[in-house]
């Protein structure tokens, strides 16, 4: 009877010991109707905890969300409605905020300087980080699907076509992306100027992640990964995933989020054990809930419209 008191009280903890760490900061300032909070990604690198506070900006963490302090000097606004808005650099330092009902920005100093870019309201994006690092391919708010893009880093924008829901970007020339109408992967070698389809897979992800020239797209049931600039896909394991992934030390050592909670390996997919049940109330729908993991200090952050942002220590 004990060892079943003892084994309730301890998933019990486990379930529920996600703490509210904005709570302090939204009360110094007036958020916007979305909530407190809309938005939390982190810096790979040193572990800056990033946080959007619905209509008053991004601020920084440098202690594990303990204090935060905004970090944009009004470059950014409004806020972010789905899981991909806030785009940081695997390697670290530089990070694209695509903002909804405000300015978009991106900085390339961990937050020290920021370049706001010309267009604002946009669902999410990406950037080619391993490639120039200003090329950037978004998808506009609300717009019938319209993709945009800028070679400039934000400071010019060409809108491409209507009809797509997610994109990613490969190098400088070359993007995937899918649409809403058409089944399967969807891909460009010349900046979005001819498409052709490359697989018949569906990513749920609104945006693939990119480390070490190897893609990574969640897809709901299983884990999608070309190795070859977005022209094939396959599935690199078969998980609940529908964000993510969000790397650890290297390549072998990622989570990704799904419906479940957050699922860790340790082999590059080859096995997964749960790392963390999802915060009371959160989903994995595409509309609202923000995933971040900081891997040196083992803690995950989650944010989604209309609630605080929380932190989890594992």
């Amino acid at each position: 009877m004990k060892t079943l008191a003892l084994l309730a009280l301890t998933a019990a903890a486990c379930a529920g010991d996600w703490t509210n760490i904005s709570d302090a900061t939204a009360a110094t300032v007036k958020p916007g109707y979305a909530g407190p909070t809309a938005g939390v990604v982190t810096d790979r690198a040193c572990g800056d905890v990033f946080m959007v506070v619905s209509d008053q900006g991004l601020w920084r963490s440098g202690d594990h969300g303990a204090t935060f302090a905004r970090c944009d000097g009004g470059a950014i606004g409004g806020r972010c409605e789905t899981g991909w808005a806030l785009q940081a650099d695997p390697a670290g330092k530089r990070l694209a905020c695509f903002m909804i009902y405000g300015s978009s920005a991106m900085t390339t100093d961990g937050g020290a300087t920021w370049t706001k870019f010309k267009v604002t309201h946009l669902d999410f994006g990406a950037v080619d980080w391993a490639d120039t690092g200003k090329r950037l391919l978004a998808l506009r708010h609300e717009s019938g699907g319209m993709l945009t893009t800028s070679e400039d880093a934000g400071a010019t924008w060409h809108d491409l076509e209507k009809g797509f829901s997610a994109c990613g970007v490969l190098d400088h020339s070359t993007f995937v992306a899918t649409k809403e109408k058409e089944p399967g992967i969807f891909r460009t070698t010349d900046s979005g100027t001819t498409w052709a389809r490359v697989s018949e897979e569906k990513p749920f992800a609104g945006v693939p992640v990119v480390l070490e020239g190897v893609a990574y797209w969640p897809a709901g049931k299983s884990l999608l990964v070309s190795r070859d600039k977005g022209a094939t896909w396959s599935a690199l394991a078969t998980v609940d995933c529908t964000h993510g992934p969000l790397f650890g030390k290297d390549a072998t050592q990622f989570v990704v989020v799904g419906k479940g909670g957050i699922n860790e390996t340790l082999d590059a997919g080859k096995t997964w054990q749960l790392a963390a049940p999802l915060p009371a109330g959160f989903t994995v729908n595409r509309v609202g809930p923000n995933y971040a993991w900081d891997a040196k200090a083992n803690i995950f952050y989650a944010s989604t419209m209309m609630k605080p942002t929380f932190a989890k220590t594992r």
